[in-house]
């Protein structure tokens, strides 16, 4: 199962480059909310263009994704910019994540949610998560289709209730279908230091 997954990843990511795209929106738009310097954490990164975006920001970065592709393109590119990542080949699980290790964690079009506790125990006091999926209700029916993958109404709330929000945005079929953002919710969530000294 693993090694199909794998293989499905590499395939797509063989004809890409790190530079051909985008970091997510919920992060380029919310960029001020960065520190200034510390570690990061691009989770199910591909080809790393949140990565390189925390890099450019002054953060280190650790990079895991599952495409042995991905990561080795995103290592060669960070060396050849002289970018602070480290990409890692990982099935990413539970037991992947430090505890208190990253003072940002980004997560782009991913949904595990078994992994939810481990992502917030793997942030460090006042560290922030941004989070950006893809959602069941939808303007256009474009993949992924599999509700394995789709968040429920406000489910990044629920999942991350623990955490401070400081931005949810769910557009769904609200107001002029034509603007804002589609199909995907939004979410940046902070550590509260309480929750660490209990």
């Amino acid at each position: 199962m693993i090694a199909s997954i794998q293989h499905k990843w590499d395939k797509i990511y063989q004809g890409l480059e790190p530079d051909c795209l985008l970091p997510i929106e919920v992060l380029i738009k919310n960029d001020f909310l960065l520190p200034a310097t510390g570690n990061a954490l691009d989770l199910a990164s591909g080809l790393g263009a949140n990565a390189i975006f925390l890099a450019n920001k002054g953060l280190a970065v650790t990079a895991y994704d599952i495409s042995i592709v991905a990561i080795n393109k995103l290592n060669a590119y960070a060396a050849q910019q002289g970018l602070d990542i480290n990409a890692c080949h990982e099935n990413i699980t539970p037991k992947s994540f430090s505890e208190c290790a990253f003072d940002v964690i980004v997560v782009s079009r991913f949904l595990d949610r078994t992994l939810s506790d481990a992502i917030i125990g793997a942030l460090k006091p006042d560290g922030l998560l941004f989070y950006q999926t893809f959602t069941r209700e939808k303007i256009t029916p474009t993949p992924p289709n599999n509700l394995d993958y789709l968040l429920i109404e406000n489910e990044l709330l629920r999942q991350f209730s623990s955490l401070r929000v400081i931005l949810y945005r769910e557009n769904a079929l609200v107001g002029d279908l034509s603007q804002g953002l589609r199909n995907e919710a939004q979410f940046v969530g902070q550590k509260q230091r309480q929750l660490v000294e209990k």
